[in-house]
């Protein structure tokens, strides 16, 4: 059987007293696109922070390739090739590109960092083309392409994205769910969590739905698309094309 890229057992997390993951078990297979669905509070950004560490399980176990990494640091995640770009904008605007992605390689090392990042540009001409500019003077789905480039800068093995679609056009966003399907198809492992549900899901292998904090579906994307209940239940009106 093959060891899952991720894996949580009985994850029960939140913030001091009031938990938002109960009980939560799932894995996911290297080299695919996992999209996290489910109503506001389900927990699925929570989700992503327990596995990067910035929150610590009050019990169950987190698995990356088979390594139990429970309350593992930031920098230890890092090193065994995570990565998060989380929702909103996080960039230091007044800063170029260039030095932006420079700060995205800071754990790399100056000499590393300069090496790749001609690499991670080819991904995105439209960022290249402004190299020199402000990042506060990019479009917004501008912003968001170098905020996965940073993130690349880093050739991680798995990458966790937040909500990448906010802000974006509905060009952009194809533009996002595109390169993360090329990511996967390299063998990137990509979790994410997308409220634009069902463009996400044309680009993704499988799909997880929370609710309460709790596991109520794990199928394969193209399932859910072609089940009419599914749709009823998971999809619906609110959810974006």
């Amino acid at each position: 059987m093959t060891t899952p890229c991720i894996e949580f057992k009985d994850v029960v997390a939140g913030y001091k007293d009031f938990m938002i993951l109960n009980d939560l078990s799932f894995s996911v297979s290297t080299g695919s696109i996992t999209l996290l669905m489910g109503p506001n509070g389900a927990g699925k950004s929570t989700v992503l922070k327990t596995l990067f560490g910035l929150l610590t399980p009050k019990q169950g176990h987190v698995y990356l390739n088979g390594e139990e990494i429970t309350g593992a640091t930031q920098k230890y995640l890092l090193a065994k090739g995570i990565a998060f770009v989380p929702q909103g904008r996080n960039l230091f605007g007044q800063l170029s590109v260039y030095e932006n992605l420079e700060l995205g390689g800071i754990t790399l090392g100056m000499k590393t960092t300069h090496e790749r990042i001609p690499e991670v540009l080819e991904f995105f001409p439209r960022v290249k083309e402004r190299i020199n500019s402000a990042a506060a003077s990019l479009s917004g789905g501008e912003q968001k392409q170098l905020e996965i480039g940073r993130a690349l800068l880093l050739r991680p093995k798995v990458l966790l994205i937040d909500e990448p679609s906010i802000g974006l056009s509905p060009m952009v966003v194809q533009d996002v769910f595109k390169l993360l399907r090329k990511l996967a198809d390299q063998g990137t492992t990509v979790l994410m969590v997308e409220q634009n549900v069902k463009s996400a899901l044309k680009y993704s292998d499988d799909a997880i739905a929370l609710e309460s904090g709790r596991l109520v579906l794990h199928q394969p994307a193209a399932q859910i698309l072609a089940d009419p209940e599914m749709d009823r239940l998971f999809l619906g009106a609110s959810a974006k094309v």
